[in-house]
């Protein structure tokens, strides 16, 4: 992996005369830092001597602005126990002052910006551009200042949130209780700071499905989804650098349940949204409130249109995108009767009302229309909308986005952007309980749709925000600049996550924590496990399972307690918990199963793996307790979500016990079966001429093992680290290449093999559920062994990303498509197993060629050896990897 002196994050970083060492409080997530405890040349003293520079902006900014201003005074004492005044009206006196303002809005800024004394190339004109640079005699009586100046209202809140986040204090520091490090002083190195301009215009999250456990936090902390609550979320994605946010709507109406809950979101600086089936600003429960009649726009049209125009008056002038179109009442499908010409009539109404309301053309107020499941549908049918709306494109609920931008296709004014989902209420099942969103897997999708041009809106389906605390950080993070984290970067981002949250100390462990345990969790979502999940008897592969999880929580526990005291509470929020619980849920499953074969064999054990599954489920119930009481009750009713005994793909009451089985005591006739976990290490990059060997009539080989990889013209491939349910992925890049025909010196990659017996085999590739983007027949891939022609493959034959839809059901919960092809080897001995590139957006995660003695199993068999056994070693800069 390269070095990440390039910035990684955001950022665009010009720092002179600057030695960084022991002396920083914190690193920035791209690993640099223009913030230290120790003087340097040139650098200026935000704390230093128990005297903090006084803080000063101009009244005439923007109310959010000087609220985030005094962010920064809490942030500063909160680091140095040390309160630096903040003034509005008045200049202070010093030798050191921070100035703080908006280009046009801030006399202050302005005034600097006629007398050259500000550099602000590149950050005027932007959007949500800042500048931080030192100013030598900015104003009369003022020898120096730090200058924090943004192109408009979040360019300015940016700037002072990012010296924030510099000097130590975590965005989590509220949500996640993560403590700040004290520092005796506080240096910013000389030189200029900027981030640039997000590559994202509208980045942004949305609490969904947030009941039982959000709002049940809500209801006992705040009273309900009102600004009280709502003003940490503001603040929080603006320290996150995102901008945008759907809020809660399950029974929860943002607009009217507190009228300060719009108001404040627009003095914040946050855009407000409302989702996909939620038009004109009105929140879906407001229909049950207000509304009269039914919700169908050919039978009850003028009463919607006076419920929208509600809507849009009430809006005013502050910032939202305004969601358009419509789906069935409750965010269900539209009746069979509706049509294209009755959609593009409702849009067509809908910026009739927006036009009125807001007094100029309707294209001048931002929209969004989103083609969610069968609104999809819809335009792939014809419908149409007006350029300046931002087509938003969706995922399947499950991480795999359904469909792109054309490309070479006319620009749209609107643009395009994307709906994606941490958390979903539906089918094959409900997931909701904790993070099964391993980063590598969401960059890896998010770089398609910034490859394919969709980067007007990001917004993210996040649940009840408190388990998903690092996906958000990441998605918010790619957002900016997807450009800036690279694939075999994603292991380095997560362990300066941790560094970030909890020292450098143990960032590297925690980091391997944090990743394994999300991987392990989307192998099958904890709601979809049962004991039926892994194969008992095969590769001992539900042993292993338990085992890696057990190992995974010992290491927690470990570190844990070399945390110190105040760390505690973000320690188990943010780590310990899922590891405990998820390492809990599996072996609860794990020993139903044993428990049903005990039972099923008369074993003697069988009623002492029954009490133990029940002590277990009873220890479920208490992890979730601990966490509800942790930071002395601060998050009670957070792990209130049911998880276990699902019958259906929706929420049950409550947890349910899985069945166990006893039998009586005369009927022990057999010993207890005895399983022992695989002891697997990962395996090196095969050597040179090396090959992997036939044992047990198969061969298992991961696929960034290859033995050679041949590149093309256009299409490269490359490893993606950590992607999927065991070592990682290999696809080719740019996703925006051709289609290639296989064959000859095409981009393909080979493994070599050394086979016991000829005859016929079957080639098993394990591949990433993603779904057919493009739009075409489906995408393809195709396989060969040595100088055979290749047979091409399409893993899309028969699926539709839809309920009901068997192929995709299969793909979503167990996180892989297995596609299979039938070969003849004439002799056996060593031969060249040929996997070709032919469409782009394959990911290869490993192949399994059955000799004839392939067990069933849920993860496929462990990786098979190779001829030259060489020393096992862990792939380079990777986290979480078994």
């Amino acid at each position: 992996m390269p070095s990440l002196s390039i910035p990684r994050r955001f950022i665009l970083l010009l720092v002179t005369g600057l030695t960084l060492g022991a002396t920083q409080p914190a690193q920035a997530l791209d690993g640099t830092s223009y913030v230290t405890s120790k003087k340097q040349k040139g650098s200026f003293a935000l704390e230093a001597g128990g005297k903090a520079a006084p803080l000063y902006a101009s009244a005439q900014d923007w109310p959010g602005v000087l609220r985030a201003a005094k962010d920064l005074q809490a942030d500063i004492h909160r680091v140095t126990s040390v309160t630096p005044t903040l003034t509005t009206d008045q200049a202070p006196k010093g030798r050191e002052v921070v100035l703080i303002g908006t280009i046009g809005k801030s006399p202050l800024i302005d005034q600097l910006v006629r007398d050259k004394k500000l550099d602000v190339s590149g950050v005027v004109g932007k959007w949500e551009v800042f500048v931080e640079q030192i100013v030598d005699k900015p104003m009369p009586g003022v020898d120096r200042a730090l200058v924090i100046a943004g192109s408009d209202k979040r360019g300015t809140i940016y700037g002072i949130y990012d010296l924030s986040e510099q000097m130590g204090v975590s965005p989590w520091y509220w949500w996640a209780d993560v403590p700040t490090k004290p520092q005796k002083a506080l240096y910013v190195a000389a030189g200029r700071h900027t981030q640039g301009e997000p590559k994202v215009k509208y980045r942004g999250i949305f609490i969904n499905d947030e009941a039982p456990a959000m709002s049940g936090w809500t209801k006992e902390k705040f009273g309900g989804f009102n600004s009280k609550m709502y003003t940490h979320m503001f603040e929080l994605i603006l320290r996150l650098k995102g901008n945008y946010l759907w809020p809660a709507m399950w029974g929860n109406a943002f607009n009217d349940d507190d009228p300060q809950n719009p108001v404040l979101a627009d003095e914040y600086g946050i855009v407000m949204g409302t989702s996909h089936h939620e038009p004109l600003t009105r929140a879906h429960d407001e229909w049950r409130r207000y509304g009269k009649g039914p919700w169908n726009y050919q039978t009850n049209a003028d009463v919607l249109r006076e419920f929208w125009r509600g809507g849009m008056q009430r809006m005013g002038t502050r910032e939202n995108v305004v969601t358009i179109g419509m789906r069935g009442d409750g965010d269900e499908p539209m009746s069979e009767g509706s049509n294209i010409a009755l959609l593009e009539k409702i849009v067509a109404d809908q910026r009739q009302i927006i036009a009125d309301v807001t007094g100029k053309p309707a294209e001048q107020t931002p929209q969004l229309w989103a083609l969610y499941k069968e609104v999809q549908d819809y335009y792939d049918k014809g419908m149409r909308v007006p350029d300046d709306v931002t087509l938003l494109l969706c995922d399947d609920n499950w991480g795999n986005l359904r469909k792109l931008p054309k490309l070479g296709e006319k620009p749209r004014a609107g643009g395009y952007g994307i709906y994606y989902h941490f958390d979903y209420v539906g089918g094959p099942r409900n997931y909701k309980w904790l993070n099964t969103n391993p980063l590598p897997r969401i960059r890896e999708q998010m770089q398609l749709a910034h490859e394919y041009g969709a980067n007007q809106i990001w917004v993210v389906n996040v649940g009840d925000l408190k388990p998903m605390e690092l996906p958000i950080s990441f998605f918010l993070d790619y957002a900016w600049n997807p450009d800036n984290i690279k694939a075999d970067e994603v292991g380095e981002y997560t362990r300066q996550w941790a560094a970030q949250q909890f020292g450098e100390k143990h960032a590297a462990g925690i980091a391997d924590i944090l990743a394994k345990y999300a991987k392990y969790n989307a192998r099958r979502k904890p709601e979809l496990l049962s004991q039926n999940t892994y194969s008992l008897i095969n590769y001992s592969e539900f042993a292993t399972v338990v085992a890696d999880y057990n190992q995974l929580l010992a290491q927690a526990e470990t570190i844990g307690r070399q945390l110190p005291a105040a760390a505690q509470d973000a320690y188990f929020e943010l780590v310990l918990h899922p590891v405990l619980a998820c390492a809990n849920l599996n072996e609860l499953y794990y020993t139903v199963a044993l428990n049903h074969e005990a039972a099923q064999h008369n074993r003697a054990n069988a009623n002492e793996l029954a009490a133990k599954a029940k002590a277990l489920f009873e220890k479920d119930a208490e992890i979730s307790k601990r966490y509800n009481a942790i930071a002395s009750g601060k998050w009670n009713h957070m792990m209130d979500q049911m998880h276990i005994g699902y019958k259906a793909w929706h929420d049950e009451k409550a947890d349910k016990m899985p069945e166990v089985q006893t039998i009586a005591a005369t009927a022990a006739t057999a010993p207890a079966l005895s399983v022992a976990a695989a002891v697997q290490k990962p395996q090196p990059q095969p050597a040179s001429g090396a090959a992997f060997v036939e044992a047990d009539g198969y061969v298992s080989v991961e696929a960034p093992h290859y033995s050679k990889a041949v590149d093309g013209s256009q299409a490269k491939w490359q490893t993606i680290p950590d992607l999927g349910r065991t070592l990682g992925g290999i696809s080719t890049y740019p996703t925006t290449a051709p289609i290639t025909q296989p064959g000859g010196n095409s981009p393909h990659l080979e493994y070599q093999m050394q086979l016991s017996t000829a005859g016929p085999v079957t080639v098993q590739a394990y591949l990433a559920p993603t779904l057919n983007f493009t739009g075409g027949e489906g995408l393809r891939y195709a396989v060969s062994f040595d100088d055979e022609a290749p047979q091409i493959v399409n893993l899309h034959t028969g699926m539709v990303a839809d309920n009901g839809n068997r192929p995709w059901e299969k793909a979503v919960a167990e996180n892989i498509i297995l596609k299979t092809t039938q070969h003849t080897l004439a002799t056996p001995g060593k031969h060249m197993l040929k996997f070709w590139r032919v469409d782009p957006g394959v990911v290869l995660e490993k192949l399994v060629v059955d000799c004839g003695g392939l067990k069933p199993s849920y993860l496929g068999p462990p990786e098979s050896a190779t001829g030259t056994k060489p020393a096992p070693a862990a792939t380079k800069n990777s986290v979480g990897q078994r």
